[in-house]
């Protein structure tokens, strides 16, 4: 398909949650969507940074992982038939004279559409990486910045660097699987919950896991596989087993191309948008979830849910003018049932 133009109702910008639900609320207004992500996957953020980590404020899951909550998402989208466009960028965005938008990606990939959704969380966002010498080339191998599956640390030599909920949660949930786990942070003070922390030490004092206060100087390894880091620390320099490094030193979100496409924003990196539609500055164009800014905003899931589905209304009048919107439940309305496969 690269170098053609694909014809669509609406283009979306972002796989997160708020996006794939964005596929439902439009499908039910029949308009189909092309969904363009950076990542190789669904999910955003959820399934990057916290696949395995419990989510607790999405109405009816009392509890819910990021990846369950994406491969959820997926299943009721599924009858909407949205296509997906993984590991694109999208560089580019105009307007044409009949009013639609061409949409084109760092694979070269074009859309054009009458709709254009950005739901792309906080921009394209990269893992911030720790300022030592050679760790390219353990990444991927055995370097992480993301835990994606919890099984592929069982047995291993684990360290862990930094101060904040990601370190804490991953020192508690990975403590069960590994060999060995050392967390290290350059304080004996914490970002993260208060429970959390009072867990960690409670390891520590157990002599399940160990804490060093320090920094990393170096790696040592071969062929991309750790096999030790060495500290600096207070009391000197000193080396720790570590088959499995994961450096959570916070993330760089870039608001990235979008910049250049003439929206107003809001200090710099939010998208500001009206909240009957949200509709950014740009007729046709919309922004929801994080990446948006309003007055009252709340950066929650269940806020993208809600965008999305008024954003949904305002996009059917203008991908289809001559039609007359009627709004329907799901639960009543025969031919909703028919396109969710239910009826």
């Amino acid at each position: 398909m690269s170098g053609n133009e694909v014809v669509t109702d609406v283009v979306i910008i972002g796989a997160g949650p708020v996006g794939l639900f964005a596929v439902f609320e439009l499908g039910l207004v029949d308009l189909k969507c092309h969904v363009i992500d950076i990542l190789d996957r669904p999910g955003g953020q959820c399934a990057e940074l916290y696949p395995e980590k419990p989510i607790y404020d999405i109405p009816a899951f009392p509890e819910i992982s990021g990846q369950g909550l994406t491969d959820n998402l997926m299943k009721q989208i599924a009858p909407f038939g949205a296509e997906f466009h993984f590991s694109q960028m999208v560089t580019q965005l105009e307007k044409l004279d009949d009013g639609s938008f061409r949409v084109t990606t760092d694979a070269d990939e074009k859309f054009v559409a009458k709709v254009v959704v950005i739901a792309a969380g906080g921009g394209s966002f990269q893992p911030k990486r720790p300022p030592v010498p050679g760790i390219e080339e353990y990444e991927g191998k055995s370097v992480f910045y993301a835990v994606r599956k919890m099984e592929e640390f069982r047995n291993q030599d684990i360290v862990i660097v930094g101060g904040g909920d990601s370190a804490l949660d991953w020192t508690l949930n990975l403590e069960p699987l590994s060999r060995s786990l050392t967390l290290v942070h350059r304080r004996d003070e914490f970002r993260g919950h208060a429970d959390s922390v009072n867990k960690m030490r409670a390891l520590v004092a157990d002599g399940k896991i160990n804490f060093v206060q320090g920094q990393l100087s170096h790696l040592e390894g071969e062929g991309g596989q750790l096999s030790h880091v060495h500290l600096k620390t207070p009391a000197g320099d000193m080396s720790v087993p570590a088959t499995r490094l994961l450096p959570f030193f916070g993330l760089t979100m870039k608001l990235g191309p979008v910049s250049d496409w003439g929206l107003e924003l809001y200090e710099g990196n939010l998208i500001k948008v009206d909240t009957e539609k949200f509709e950014t500055s740009v007729p046709g164009i919309f922004a929801i979830g994080d990446i948006n800014w309003y007055p009252g905003k709340l950066k929650l899931i269940l806020s993208g849910f809600h965008e999305g589905a008024l954003m949904a209304q305002a996009a059917k009048r203008i991908a289809h003018p001559g039609e007359k919107v009627i709004f329907q439940y799901t639960t009543s309305s025969t031919k909703l049932q028919k396109k969710l496969g239910v009826a």
